[in-house]
C-alpha cells in the first residue's frame, strides 16, 4: 500500500513539474508577444561607422547615413559637432509647427523681383512669425545621399526629404552667400549639361506651387529665379536650371529641374542641399516617373552609425504590406496616412478611430519624433508606464515627457508598440523605434503629444527604424515591412 501511495506521489510530482514547466513556457511566450527583450547597447550608435548594416543593394539603391553618425561625411564624423538632443528636438519641434501651419493656411504669394531683390526679400521676413512662413523645414534629425550632378560629375550630399518638393544645391559663384558644406561647391560653368530655365519658361511658372513663392526674372540673363524658405528661417535663392544628374553609373536622368543655390543660408548640417521626394511635379519621384514608376523605398538604420538604403523603383521585399495614401494631404507634398488605432504590449488602446481621422495623419521622413492627438498620446503613455514600473524615471528631454534611468541595465523588456492602418495592415514598430536613447540615464519614449486633437498626426523617422518603407504613388499606396535594414 506505501509502494502505490509513494508510485502516485511521484506521478504526481512529475505531472505538477510539466504543468509547471509548460505554464512558465507560455508566459515567457506572451512575454516574447508583447515586449522587446533589447541589449541596452544596441540602442546606443557605435563610435564608427557599422560598415556590416548596409541595406539591400539593387541597381538603383543609395546608401542613407544618418547626418550626424561616424558614416557621415559631411560631419567628418566627429563628435564634437553633433548637436546637443535637446537642440534636435526643438527643431523639430519648428518643423512640426510650421508643417502644422502649413497645412491649415494658405500660402501667399509675394511680389519679388530678381535674384538681389528675391534674396532681400525673403531675409526679411526671418522676423516673421513661424506660421506666416511658406516653404517648408528641414529638420535636424535628417539622413542624406550621396547624388552625383553635371558633365564632368560632381558627387554631392543632399538631404532626402519626402516633405518637400525642390531639389537644390549650393552653386558657385554664390553671389549672396553660401554656408559650409562638405562637398566641393557645385560650379555649373564647368558642366558642359547646364542650363538655367528662362522667365516665360512653363518650367519657371511650376515654382509657386513648389515652394511658396512666385519666381521672379533675372533682368540681364532672363533667368527664372526661384526661393524657398524654411520654417527654421533658412533658405535658398538661385536660378532654376536643368542638368544631368546621376543616381549610380548606369542610370542617370538628362535635364533634371533643380534649384542652382546662390544664396543659401540656415541649418543645412554640412550638405550641399536638398533632394525632394514630394508628390509635385517638380520633385524627383515625379521627373523619373518614366525610369522609376513613381516609386522608392527607404531603410532608416537603427542608429546613426548604421547604413540604411534609398531604392528606386519597384521593391522585391515580399513582407511588406500596403495600405493606400490617405485623401487628407492630397492637394500638398505630403503623403497621407489613415490610422486606425494604436496597441501597446499587445493591448489595443481605448482610442476612437475618429481621433485620428479628424486631424488626418501623414508620413514625414524629415520630421524626428512621432506627434500625436494628446488624447492619444496619454492613452499610449499611461500604458507605455505601466509596463516600464521596474525602471527608474528620468528628468524628461526637451518634448519628451516620459524618460527611464537604463544605467543599470544590460537587457531590458519593453512593451511593444502597434500602430493599425487603413485595409487591416499593422505596422509594429521596432524596438529602436519606441525609445529616444539621449544616454543611458535618459532613454525616453519617442512620441510627443500635438498641442490639440485636431492638429495633424506626424508619423516621423524614428519610428520608422529598420522599417522598409516603400512609396508607390503612381498605385497611390505606402508598404511597410520589417527587418528593412539593421
Amino acid at each position: 500500500m506505501s509502494s502505490k501511495i509513494s508510485h502516485f506521489f511521484l506521478v504526481s510530482l512529475v505531472l505538477f513539474f510539466f504543468c509547471f514547466l509548460e505554464k512558465s513556457f507560455a508566459i515567457e511566450r506572451t512575454l516574447e508577444e508583447r515586449h522587446h527583450l533589447v541589449q541596452i547597447s544596441s540602442l546606443l550608435p557605435s563610435t564608427s561607422c557599422s560598415s556590416s548594416t548596409k541595406g539591400t543593394k539593387t541597381k538603383a539603391s543609395l546608401e542613407v547615413l544618418h547626418k550626424h553618425g561616424p558614416c557621415s561625411q559631411v560631419n567628418n564624423g566627429k563628435a564634437k559637432i553633433i548637436p546637443a538632443h535637446s537642440d534636435i528636438l526643438d527643431h523639430d519641434k519648428e518643423r512640426v509647427n510650421y508643417i502644422h501651419s502649413k497645412l491649415l493656411s494658405s500660402i501667399k504669394n509675394n511680389n519679388l523681383e530678381g535674384l538681389d531683390s528675391k534674396s532681400k526679400s525673403i531675409k526679411s521676413r526671418k522676423s516673421a512669425n513661424l506660421p506666416a512662413k511658406s516653404g517648408s523645414l528641414i529638420g535636424s534629425g535628417n539622413y542624406f545621399v550621396v547624388l552625383g550632378l553635371g558633365t564632368p560629375k560632381k558627387d554631392l550630399s543632399l538631404i532626402f526629404d519626402t516633405g518637400s518638393d525642390l531639389t537644390w544645391t549650393q552653386c558657385q559663384p554664390c553671389v549672396g552667400s553660401c554656408y559650409k558644406q562638405q562637398d566641393e561647391i557645385y560650379d555649373p560653368t564647368k558642366s558642359t549639361s547646364y542650363y538655367n530655365i528662362t522667365c516665360t519658361s512653363s518650367d519657371c511658372t511650376q515654382l509657386s506651387s513648389a515652394t511658396g513663392n512666385d519666381p521672379r526674372c533675372a533682368k540681364v540673363s532672363n533667368a527664372c529665379v526661384y526661393g524657398i524658405q524654411y520654417g527654421d528661417q533658412s533658405f535658398s535663392v538661385g536660378y532654376f536650371s536643368r542638368e544631368r544628374l546621376i543616381v549610380n553609373p548606369t542610370d542617370a536622368i538628362d535635364s533634371f529641374l533643380f534649384g542652382c543655390g546662390q544664396d543659401n543660408e540656415g541649418l543645412f548640417g554640412g550638405s550641399a542641399g536638398l533632394l525632394g521626394l514630394g508628390r509635385h511635379p517638380i520633385s524627383f519621384v515625379q521627373q523619373t516617373s518614366q525610369k522609376y514608376q513613381k516609386t522608392f523605398s527607404y531603410c532608416l538604420p537603427s542608429t546613426s552609425s548604421g547604413v540604411g538604403h534609398l531604392t528606386f523603383g519597384a521593391s522585391d521585399n515580399k513582407y511588406v504590406k500596403y495600405t493606400s495614401f490617405s485623401t487628407v494631404s492630397r492637394s500638398n507634398s505630403f503623403y497621407g496616412l489613415d490610422i486606425a488605432g494604436i496597441s501597446v504590449g499587445g493591448t489595443k488602446l481605448p482610442i476612437s478611430s475618429s481621433i485620428f481621422s479628424s486631424g488626418g495623419a501623414i508620413i514625414d521622413s524629415g520630421t524626428v519624433i512621432t506627434r500625436l492627438p494628446p488624447t492619444a498620446y496619454a492613452s499610449l503613455r499611461d500604458s507605455f508606464k505601466k509596463g516600464m514600473t521596474k525602471y527608474p524615471v528620468a528628468p524628461a528631454v526637451s518634448i519628451l515627457d516620459t524618460c527611464y534611468d537604463l544605467s543599470g541595465y544590460k537587457i531590458v523588456s519593453i512593451p511593444k508598440i502597434s500602430f493599425f492602418l487603413g485595409g487591416g495592415v499593422t505596422v509594429e514598430i521596432a524596438a529602436p523605434g519606441i525609445l529616444y536613447v539621449a544616454s543611458l540615464k535618459q532613454a525616453c519614449l519617442a512620441f510627443a503629444p500635438n498641442g490639440d486633437d485636431s492638429d495633424i498626426t506626424i508619423f516621423g523617422n524614428v519610428q520608422q527604424r529598420t522599417l522598409e518603407v516603400v512609396y508607390d504613388v503612381g498605385g497611390g499606396k505606402i508598404g511597410f515591412g520589417p527587418n528593412g535594414c539593421k
